[in-house]
């Protein structure tokens, strides 16, 4: 394989890595019935019922009206329910109903699962370099957004 130099060898991986989870989301979606964002919201939801949609695309790092059209599939699959939140009615709070919570089980075939068995495989220092690396290109693409 051809070397093309740190930074552009770093941006093929991530290539590839954009291209996997593209994949693994698709399979999981005909094997599941929902994409890894969906199944990410599902397991956010059960972790944490009631939480409002705001609360959700905060954690998921996407804009509110992001999360509008997730959210949307996943009441359509009858997995989701969002109800008013009775102290402010325009915020929207989340529930799983009783397929949501059959799905957010651990899974084998889910991206969750081959994060899971990378990370169960790494050193807590790579791990955390992994992660460190990852936040701080996060942050530098969304700066040079603004």
């Amino acid at each position: 394989m051809r070397r093309l130099g740190p930074v552009l060898d770093f941006m093929r991986t991530l290539w590839a890595l954009d291209h996997a989870l593209q994949s693994a989301s698709k399979r999981m979606e005909a094997a599941l019935g929902v994409t890894a964002p969906q199944r990410t919201l599902v397991r956010i939801v059960g972790r944490f019922p009631g939480i409002s949609a705001g609360e959700a695309a905060a954690i998921l790092h996407v804009h509110p009206s992001t999360l509008t059209g997730v959210l949307k599939r996943l009441e359509g699959r009858g997995l989701v329910t969002r109800r008013a939140d009775p102290r402010d009615g325009r915020r929207a709070l989340l529930a799983l109903t009783a397929r949501g919570r059959a799905l957010d089980g651990l899974r084998k075939g889910t991206v969750e699962a081959a994060v899971r068995r990378v990370l169960r495989e790494l050193p807590p220092g790579s791990r955390r370099s992994s992660r460190t690396l990852a936040e701080a290109l996060t942050a530098e693409l969304e700066r040079s957004a603004e």
